[in-house]
């Protein structure tokens, strides 16, 4: 299958499309694993070999070349095995990353693309989602794919072993083993919601450390570090009890699985003794009684392997759950489709937030090319929501044509080439004035000129490779608003919405 036919096939909110993705990785990790776990194989075998050999030695039936040819082919054995092991855990890493990355890309393209009343769940929310949680997701399906080989496949060679030394005994032996997979079954409520829990905390202290850092001067100036502190504190304790409850169920349970499945080796003592005596339904000498235990015990380990893995995949799929919705994809202009300068007609708007009063009711006018409306008003009147309203981040009653279209109506990219816009609270990137070309090729300088910001921009420390910090905190209130505006100027559109863009100006700048 091609890669352009796999992307189409691709379904990103379907955890089976990412193994499909990454089939080539997935075949080197079945090819390796196969390898890996029968080898597992030769290890018991040998162990009773040369066990077997050493009681010969012991006897005067064996000679020391005997057990050198084993111990040679033993080393020779395990080495092929533990490359083999090494390949499967590089592949099976390489597949995680893969998938960790194709979730990042999905999720960070379905965000981008959300109104903000689609982002109302919070910062903090978000961030968990986006970093924390894709990240769950692609330990769990890490943790699946290992284990269908480390454990899956291994069982199956084990128990096949036990059967060929003694199938009535095998069958003893591996009655507790399912006992262990029933009660990590069991586990999935408590698992699942404990997980919940711990990732909605996780996401309130996010949200409480992006508060503390972005408000840190004005908790500071105004003596509320202490009560901020406080309020802080109490959310990471809250976290740390949810992270506790959610991992004290994964983290005291695999040693009472490990115990349960190991409770068959009672029976292999008791009933193999007999067989080495002659005296039960097979007959054995050492080398098949150390065979038997050895298989036996690896065939446990992996048992409470198993039934650990059952808490790992429920983990992730609380996980899933909480990223799923944003997981599909969804076809979007990535580019701006800059309009033609037309006729906007505004006609009986009318807004108001989800669940909310009306802020403004009726707004009616008609712009031409070139013509310039300014919107006053008294303060909290809705000024800046009229200017939000035509980023249509929320729905509004009305109509806004532009072009003889309706702006609602529009696709992504003609509405971003439409309309320009530039809030009195501009947002700015940690950058140099590469926030006014947002890595277009072009000279800014003459952008700057227009704002009267250039002569400034000379004078500092870097010129115009002076990094103005996050939402430029290194640049005074009018600083930020003329850069702002510059970068409005440099990416032109028909429809330019000016919200307040020089209330931080002094009065012989603005003019």
């Amino acid at each position: 299958m091609s890669r352009q036919s796999k992307a189409e096939n691709f379904q990103s909110d379907h955890v089976l499309s990412y193994f499909k993705m990454e089939w080539a990785v997935l075949l080197a990790v079945t090819v390796s694993g196969l390898i890996y776990n029968l080898g597992l194989l030769a290890g018991p075998w040998f162990e009773g070999k040369m066990a077997g050999c050493l009681v010969n030695i012991l006897g005067g039936k064996g000679v020391f070349f005997d057990m050198l040819t084993l111990v040679i082919a033993y080393v020779v054995t395990i080495a092929v095995v533990q490359i083999s092991r090494y390949i499967k855990r590089l592949y099976v890493r390489r597949f995680a990353n893969n998938v960790n990355r194709r979730m990042k890309q999905v999720l960070y393209h379905s965000l981008v693309h959300k109104s903000r009343s689609e982002l109302e769940e919070g910062a903090g929310n978000v961030m968990t989602k986006a970093i924390l949680d894709v990240d769950d997701c692609a330990e769990g399906m890490r943790k699946f794919t290992t284990e269908v080989f480390d454990t899956g496949v291994a069982l199956l060679a084990y128990a096949g072993m036990l059967f060929f030394y003694d199938w009535r005994l095998a069958l003893l032996s591996m009655l507790f083993p399912p006992i262990s997979y029933v009660m990590a079954e069991k586990m999935k409520g408590i698992v699942q919601r404990t997980g919940a829990a711990y990732k909605e905390q996780s996401g309130a202290l996010s949200a409480a450390t992006l508060d503390r850092a972005s408000n840190a001067i004005t908790y500071r100036v105004y003596g509320r570090e202490k009560d901020r502190r406080d309020a802080y504190e109490k959310e990471l304790t809250a976290y740390e009890k949810a992270a506790v409850r959610a991992n004290i169920w994964g983290a005291s349970f695999p040693p009472i699985y490990q115990v349960i499945s190991m409770a068959g080796v009672l029976f292999i003592f008791y009933f193999g003794s007999k067989n080495v005596l002659g005296v039960g339904w097979k007959a054995w000498d050492v080398a098949a009684f150390t065979t038997f235990l050895s298989c036996f015990t690896k065939l446990s380990v992996k048992s409470s392997h198993a039934a650990k893995l059952f808490n790992a995949v429920h983990k992730a799929q609380v996980s899933w759950k909480r990223i799923k919705p944003l997981m599909k994809a969804e076809e979007h202009e990535d580019d701006s489709r800059i309009q033609q300068p037309g006729t906007l007609q505004v006609s009986h708007v009318s807004f108001s937030y989800p669940n909310g009063t009306k802020i403004y009711e009726d707004f009616c006018l008609e712009a031409k090319p070139g013509d310039i409306i300014g919107v006053t008003g008294a303060v909290a009147c809705g000024k800046s929501t009229l200017g939000k309203t035509f980023l249509c981040e929320y729905p509004y009653q009305g109509s806004i044509h532009f072009g003889g279209k309706e702006l609602w109506e529009m696709t992504d990219g003609e509405r971003t080439g439409t309309i320009g816009y530039l809030g009195h609270a501009p947002e700015l990137f940690d950058d140099s004035v590469n926030n006014v070309l947002l890595g277009d090729k072009g000279d800014a300088r003459k952008y700057l000129k227009a704002v009267c910001f250039d002569k400034e921009v000379a004078e500092m420390e870097k010129g115009e490779n002076t990094i103005v910090g996050n939402s430029g905190v290194r640049l005074s209130g009018g600083q930020a608003q003329r850069l702002a505006l510059a970068r409005t100027l440099c990416h032109k559109r028909p429809v330019l919405i000016l919200d307040d863009p020089f209330s931080a100006l002094d009065r012989k700048t603005e003019e």
